[in-house]
């Protein structure tokens, strides 16, 4: 059996265990979001947040000041009754022929008692290296992993009542850059399962917010119909 270790995964990896599929950068129709209605307070969330985010130097700050000060704030408003967002999550699952473990830098999710339960949303920090240059490997490998690994997960939650072709999002982050991904994994249970993407286009938390927490809150509202 093949492992796979989230840390270290490339494209080339994803390929020889599923049939990649990847769409392009484009609006979609589940980036279709305008009817989403922020609530009074959610708007004045965003108003200091962005005001506050207005006065810093994003790209210069290292990953965990953007983390506490731009990424975490925005993903906790799309928090409802037992949904919640965790930071560091551990994450595993098993395919007849591979398997994916690792740590998600963030998960929405059903929670109980401090662990998620059940991943609807998986994302991926992208993170500087010692120069400043981003990751050579870049995000996506690392992010279509957390989305197989997921939707596994997902689908052994009650493998009977679901379908065995799982809808699972996820997204990545440069700065207070967001891009979202939408998956489609299918023939979860064969050799050779299948990974269709489709990308959204890049938000930015400074000028974009309310569009990226209408996707947020859009992704809980599809997981939890």
């Amino acid at each position: 059996m093949t492992q796979l270790t989230l840390s270290k995964i490339s494209i080339a990896d994803i390929k020889r265990v599923v049939q990649l599929k990847e769409n392009g950068i484009r609006d979609y129709d589940w980036t279709q979001v305008e009817t989403i209605v922020l609530t009074p307070r959610e708007q004045e969330r965003l108003g200091e947040l962005e005001k506050t985010l207005d006065a810093d130097p994003v790209h210069l700050l290292n990953e965990s000041t953007i983390w506490s000060r731009a990424i975490y704030p925005l993903l906790q408003l799309s928090e409802q009754d037992d949904i919640r967002v965790l930071a560091g999550v551990p994450i595993q699952a098993t395919y007849p022929t591979f398997s994916i473990d690792g740590i998600a830098d963030g998960v929405i999710g059903r929670s109980v008692t401090g662990r998620i339960e059940v991943p609807y949303l998986v994302m991926v920090e992208t993170k500087r290296g010692i120069e400043g240059r981003l990751e050579i490997q870049g995000p996506i490998a690392q992010l279509y992993g957390e989305l197989l690994a997921a939707a596994r997960l997902n689908w052994e939650d009650n493998r009977e009542s679901v379908p065995d072709t799982q809808e699972i999002f996820g997204c990545y982050t440069i700065a207070d850059s967001w891009t979202f991904v939408r998956a489609l994994v299918g023939a979860i249970d064969s050799d050779r399962p299948t990974l269709h993407t489709e990308n959204s286009r890049e938000y930015t938390e400074k000028t974009h917010s309310a569009k990226i927490l209408k996707t947020l809150k859009s992704i809980v509202g599809r997981a939890i119909l």
